[in-house]
This record gives structure tokens, C-alpha cells and sequence, in this order.
């Protein structure tokens, strides 16, 4: 069975500890700064849309991550995934994955862009973005995960997300056989993802 190791705290803090190429890929969904923009008069611009009306929002994507997250996370992984590569300043990353949602909501993003580390061609995968009993406002498919594994990873890699959220990375690490260490700074979206990477992976026992 891979390790899978879910952690309430900040992950700037925590990649600090970590030696030099630790981990064999990131694959990270940081905050893209979304969360300050505004619309006519001033207001925080409202993505609440009928797939999540009841999720809890805070004010975690107001900031993207600072220039020294992004120097930690290079040193302590071999390789990245970055989702949200457009929204920040990485020019030394060597290609992308488009995923296309599959979907339409007119206040959302029909693609979302990763930037990589690998030196391989461009990707574009297509996995429909509609989940049920969604319990973070940015939650991703086990299955984009599972592509992105498959792709990019190996069983038995040691795998480092820095934002858990919905914890879907983690589902799809144990059922991937990747090792995971996983961190959440909001301690009832990691209380969440805790409960649903239980509910998910749950063995049944025959008798």
C-alpha cells in the first residue's frame, strides 16, 4: 500500500525542512489570485455557481504564493506540475497541460493551464470537470489526477502537493500506487479532505 501522508499546516514553512530533490514530482494547485477581483462597484467577484453553492469560501485565493515558494518547490522535487502556470511568473518552465473542463459555466474556465518541468510535448487532456459532493470551490477530478500520474509518474514515486484541497490528488495516489505528502493551511478544508479520502479509499472486508 502507498504512504499517504495528509498534513494540516503551511507548506512554505514545511518545504524548508526538506533536503534537495526529495521529492520525485510536485504536483501543486496553488491559489491563482482570483479571489481580489472585482466586478462593477468594487466587489469581490462572485464564482459561486450552482455546482457550489454550499461550499464554504474564504478569502484563501486572494494572493498568489511568493517568489520564495516557488524557488523551495524547485529545490526539493526533481519535477513540477504547476496548475495555474498562467497566473504567475514561472519563464523557466519547458511546457504545459491543458485540460479542457468538458463543461460550460459562464463564469468559469472551459481549460486550465499546468506548467511543467518535464521536457516533453505539450499535452491536452479532456475529463469532464462535473463532480458531485464537491467540498472545495477549486476542486479537480480523481481521474485529471489519475491522467497526470500516469503520465508523468511512476508507482512508487514520492509525490509532494503543497495545497491539498478536496484531497482528489491523494485519492488517486492510492489507488496510483504513488507515495504522497500532502499539505492544507485551512484546517476545515484539510478536515474535509481527510473524511473524503476515507470515504473513497475504505477497504471492505469479505467474510
Amino acid at each position: 500500500m502507498p504512504d499517504i501522508q495528509l498534513i494540516h499546516g503551511d507548506s512554505l514553512q514545511a518545504l524548508k525542512g526538506y533536503g534537495d530533490n526529495h521529492f520525485d514530482v510536485a504536483i501543486v494547485d496553488p491559489p491563482y489570485g482570483l479571489g481580489k477581483r472585482t466586478t462593477d462597484g468594487g466587489t469581490k467577484r462572485n464564482t459561486q455557481t450552482k455546482f457550489m453553492k454550499d461550499i464554504r469560501r474564504t478569502n484563501w485565493d486572494d494572493n498568489t504564493p511568493s517568489k520564495e515558494y516557488f524557488t523551495e518547490l524547485k529545490r526539493v522535487s526533481k519535477n513540477q506540475i504547476v496548475w495555474g502556470g498562467n497566473y504567475f511568473e514561472l519563464h523557466s518552465y519547458r511546457t504545459f497541460v491543458v485540460w479542457d473542463k468538458m463543461t460550460y459555466v459562464p463564469t468559469m474556465s472551459q481549460v486550465e493551464i499546468a506548467v511543467t518541468s518535464f521536457d516533453s510535448p505539450a499535452r491536452l487532456v479532456k475529463i469532464n470537470s462535473n463532480q458531485s459532493n464537491r467540498i472545495h470551490p477549486t476542486q479537480k477530478p480523481v481521474a485529471l489526477y489519475k491522467w497526470l500520474l500516469e503520465n508523468y509518474t511512476k508507482e512508487g514515486d514520492l509525490i509532494l502537493d503543497t495545497h491539498l484541497g478536496s484531497g482528489s490528488i491523494a485519492i488517486a495516489c492510492h489507488y496510483m500506487n504513488r507515495n504522497l505528502i500532502g499539505y492544507e493551511i485551512d484546517k476545515e478544508y484539510y478536515d474535509a479532505a481527510c473524511k473524503r479520502f476515507k470515504e473513497q479509499t475504505k477497504q471492505i472486508s469479505l467474510f
